[in-house]
């Protein structure tokens, strides 16, 4: 009896040890095949440094662009070979550079309780004595300045005011009816370098920088089931949230890594979260782009004509070609003419009642804008809805069948807001086609690494029960 005893328990660790032995093999795989399919990053969790170049996935969007003429894949090819490096050309030109902008506005809605985190939210003056003597300010009103504690170590944040009255020669002064402010009025403005102020990750988080985008969807711009909303309502919700989509890839692809270093880089677990994994999202962004490069074409004639004159001739001759590039690019032209066909909406009896009704409730969205509790924030908020502004002024306002009497007006700060709006969505595009692969990949990674820890806990948890 003693020996039987003896040998069944001998056999019995037997059993144990090839168990917790399989157990262990089993997790070895495990990691060996999460490490294959996990891709390797350089800092934490969806953090890339802009050095970092990944493997890209080029057509993850494929076929027509909802409501529009043109394919995601054309879209990708024009913007990578035409359309980003004229807009980054344009955007750096002395007349595209500066935008006219009130900084400091009462919100019409609410007290402005927003705080910022970082310096990188506020907007500031620089000194006087830097400015080329060409540039010297036409008016007086802005900020303080004796404001420059932005300034210190941070010459991305400063303010470079400008132009002399000669950059407003051949524009006209008139109000644009989709948008809050009074652009006619120059008694609270300030001028800012857009170079100087990147559109970047500024700290602005919380209930404040919330409550703007929920006034925005919840009380202007409302998603109702698809059965309910009029093709109009739909542009007007996917605008915004194309728009909406662009700002976070921007404050995604220039993100404070690490605020102790100072280190900037992707965070593309942010690009992630946010706006890669709901794909009506990036289709959004898509439809917006287009929609705005429609307004840009449609208004060929009046922007070539027009003056962009800042005083600096080499400089204008060279805006004045880069326009012509950009407005009569035979590539463009062959591969995609009618980015948008504005001419199918505002038919029937309720046409004009429809339109007052979008136009109002965008409206009202340009005068959220100084509800941001955010200095830099509020300032790429107003020219981003301002170029929206024009895009819907020029393709809704003029020049259609119903207006032909009128006669397109702009004014330089919407021209100005309009190419800057448009280089903004072209950056967002050409960043989700060239990042948004591994974005996804690190995406699924994490969920590897997830379920592998829990693969870990359970053999683990058995080999110590036995």
């Amino acid at each position: 009896m003693v020996e039987s005893e003896v040998k069944k328990i001998k056999k019995g660790d037997k059993m144990k040890w090839r168990w917790v032995i399989g157990a262990f093999t089993t997790i070895l795989l495990a990691i060996a095949l999460a490490s294959r399919s996990t891709p390797k990053i350089p800092f934490k969790s969806g953090q890339f440094s802009k050095s970092c170049h990944c493997p890209q996935d080029k057509h993850r969007y494929s076929g027509i662009v909802e409501d529009c003429c043109c394919d995601y894949e054309t879209v990708d090819h024009l913007n990578e070979e035409v359309l980003h490096p004229l807009l980054q050309d344009l955007v750096k030109t002395p007349f595209f550079r500066y935008f006219k902008v009130k900084l400091w506005c009462n919100c019409p809605f609410w007290p402005d309780d927003g705080m910022c985190r970082l310096r990188d939210c506020s907007v500031c003056e620089c000194p006087e004595n830097e400015f080329p003597e060409l540039f010297k300010k036409p008016y007086n009103h802005g900020l303080p300045s004796d404001d420059l504690k932005c300034q210190e170590g941070k010459p991305q944040a400063a303010v470079d005011r400008t132009l002399d009255s000669k950059a407003f020669r051949g524009w006209t002064e008139t109000d644009n009816p989709w948008t809050y402010d009074d652009e006619t009025d120059n008694s609270e403005m300030t001028y800012v370098n857009l170079q100087l102020n990147p559109e970047r990750y500024t700290g602005y988080t919380g209930p404040s920088a919330r409550r703007i985008w929920d006034a925005v969807y919840s009380e202007n711009c409302p998603k109702y089931p698809a059965e309910e909303l009029c093709q109009e309502e739909k542009i007007l919700y996917k605008l915004i949230s194309g728009l909406h989509s662009s700002v976070s890839i921007h404050i995604a692809s220039d993100y404070l890594l690490d605020e102790a270093t100072n280190l900037w880089g992707h965070n593309l677990d942010l690009m992630y979260n946010r706006v890669l994994r709901y794909p009506n999202r990036v289709q959004n962004l898509y439809f917006t782009f287009l929609f705005v490069l429609r307004a840009v074409t449609k208004a060929a004639d009046y922007l070539e004509q027009a003056e962009y004159d800042t005083g600096n001739p080499t400089e204008d001759l060279k805006t004045h070609s880069l326009m012509r590039q950009l407005l009569y690019n035979p590539r463009l032209q062959a591969a995609c003419p009618l980015p948008f066909d504005e001419a199918k909406l505002w038919k029937g009896q309720r046409g004009p009642e429809l339109k007052q009704k979008i136009q109002a409730q965008f409206k009202n969205i340009s005068a959220l804008m100084d509800c941001v509790g955010c200095e830099n924030c509020r300032l790429w908020g107003k020219l981003q809805v301002l170029g929206l502004g024009t895009a819907l002024k020029i393709l809704f306002s003029v020049n259609g069948e119903d207006h032909s009497h009128q006669t397109l007006e702009l004014q330089r700060n919407e021209v100005i807001a309009l190419i800057n709006l448009l280089n903004r969505l072209s950056e967002s595009i050409k960043f989700v086609h060239e990042m948004g692969a591994a974005a996804e990949k690190l995406n699924e990674g994490t969920v590897t690494s997830t379920r592998l820890n829990s693969l870990v806990q359970q053999a683990w948890g058995s080999i110590v029960k036995t």
